[in-house]
């Protein structure tokens, strides 16, 4: 560029004629007419493209080729090489890698899909899961992140859960609302199996019931993009890695997910203080006109839970998730409800709550409550000490003390007097239980049918004197006294 505005300068100010310039600069003078004639170098200028005589016959072949790959798996599609060796074995081609390189970017870059930017007015949400990393306990732990977002505001909410499920996928709704104030009227999905049962004609799906009962509650409408079009919903599947990217760098370390859920609240709350690119205005100023358009949160709170039948088997364990949780044994070999959220699990027989665990989201685990499994050891009691749901019951002292002085005293049944001691815990706490038993051991009344009567006497509450506070207009009431002797003139007859 330099030597062009000297050769112009020189020339086009008059300070050399076109000759001396030729002759000074070694031009030729077709060379000095097109610097006189343009003020910077106009580049190489090519009015056709260059032949390739060797490839012109094969581009056919490797069209068709690339045009084939579009239905094959992503991992299994050929590559610019794997094309050239194709093209040299099975067609003969004589040309080189290079070109045939050059010629399947020029098809790949026509061929990519061009998108239509899309309007997004105020009230309307995107919901999708995405995957990060966390340190949880000290353990590198994978967790599924549940994001709503707001395009019109560009408002986000984030939360993390052990795995992408309806559970999960219900609840971080019921967050994300809550989050907000407000019920998005329109949300877009993706279509996953959480919510739809099978993709009809177009935009027609058919829905899972716990998808219609969510959106039954909370009266929004769905969009579900069409097949391999996430593009319909690009701005969550922007905002999920933005999320990665700024709420969870570096690895976080956290206790538990309550602990890290805490966490992205408070981020989601503080982001919206950020500008939105090409907008005036930040997240917190544009948010109350996407609450403006929502719709209010109902009253009634929506319990986040998946429902399924399961069969009890012969120990009186139900297998739900890859998990066994336990029941009390009458219920064996019945068919109970699983009423599942994310933190408990529930087990219903008919309208009956029959047993509740806390949720586990590891795999073959199984969990015992001991107490289910009294009414079978009272049959058996052989099997106390070697009963797999009482190993780890961390019992107090006093119950080794009990069943020592009770088996002494009676060695033939003291074993399953102590069981029907234990089966109090049916009914009362362990606390109250404990007591019992230490005042019992006191006294030296340790059968179970009087323990029965002590943790009953202990448990009964006393009847709570009637005070006329809060109830003025109660103050002005008078009830004379009874006469006693009325009741005898009635006895005898008479006139009161």
């Amino acid at each position: 560029m330099e030597f062009w505005k000297e050769v112009r300068q020189q020339v086009l100010t008059g300070q050399l004629t076109q000759r001396a310039a030729c002759r000074k600069y070694s031009l030729g003078w077709r060379t000095l007419k097109k610097i006189l004639a343009h003020a910077e170098p106009p580049g190489y200028r090519k009015n056709q493209p260059r032949p390739k005589p060797k490839l012109e016959s094969f581009l056919p072949v490797i069209h068709q080729i690339l045009e084939a790959d579009r239905t094959a798996p992503r991992k299994q599609r050929h590559t610019a090489k794997r094309i050239f060796e194709r093209l040299r074995d099975e067609h003969g081609y004589q040309g080189k890698l290079t070109v045939v390189k050059d010629a399947v970017r020029d098809w790949k870059q026509s061929h990519q899909e061009v998108f239509l930017p899309l309007s997004h007015p105020p009230g309307e949400a995107q919901v999708d899961f995405g995957e990060a990393t966390i340190r949880l306990d000290g353990q590198e732990r994978k967790v599924a992140l549940f994001v709503m977002t707001l395009p019109y505001s560009g408002a986000i909410f984030l939360q993390a859960f052990p795995r992408e499920c309806t559970e999960t996928f219900l609840e971080g709704h019921r967050r994300a609302f809550e989050f907000f104030g407000g019920v998005p009227y329109r949300i877009s999905y993706d279509n996953s199996a959480i919510a739809v049962i099978e993709v009809l004609k177009g935009r027609e799906r058919k829905l899972t019931r716990e998808f219609l009962r969510l959106q039954s509650h909370y009266l929004f409408r769905e969009h579900f993009c069409l097949v391999r079009r996430p593009n319909e919903k690009g701005h969550v599947e922007r905002l999920i890695g933005f999320a990665r990217r700024n709420f969870l760098v570096p690895v976080p370390q956290v206790g538990s997910l309550e602990e890290l859920n805490a966490q992205l609240r408070e981020r989601c709350r503080t982001d919206l203080a950020e500008r939105v690119r090409g907008r005036g205005s930040s997240k917190q100023d544009r948010l109350p006109e996407d609450q403006a358009a929502f719709l209010p949160l109902p009253k009634q709170t929506f319990e986040a839970r998946r429902v399924g039948e399961r069969t009890v088997d012969s120990q009186s364990l139900v297998r739900f998730d890859d998990n066994e949780y336990s029941v009390p044994v009458r219920y064996a070999h019945r068919k109970l409800l699983v009423v599942a959220t994310v933190q408990e699990i529930r087990l219903v027989h008919e309208d009956r709550l029959v047993a509740r665990h806390l949720r586990c989201w590891d795999r073959e685990r199984t969990f015992f409550e001991p107490v289910h499994y009294l009414a079978l050891l009272e049959r058996k009691p052989g099997g106390l000490d070697y009963a797999r749901p009482l190993e780890q019951w961390g019992l107090p002292e006093c119950f080794a003390v009990l069943r020592r002085r009770l088996e002494a005293g009676d060695p033939r049944s003291g074993t399953r007097s102590y069981i029907r001691v234990l089966r109090l815990l049916e009914k009362f706490s362990l606390a109250q239980l404990s007591a019992a038993v230490e005042y019992a051991l006191d006294i030296d009344v340790i059968d179970p049918d009087s323990l029965r009567t002590i943790v009953e006497h202990r448990a009964e509450r006393p009847a709570e004197l009637f005070r006329l506070d809060g109830r003025p207009h109660l103050a002005h009431v008078r009830v004379e006294t009874t006469c006693v002797a009325s009741y005898q003139a009635l006895l005898e007859g008479g006139t009161p």
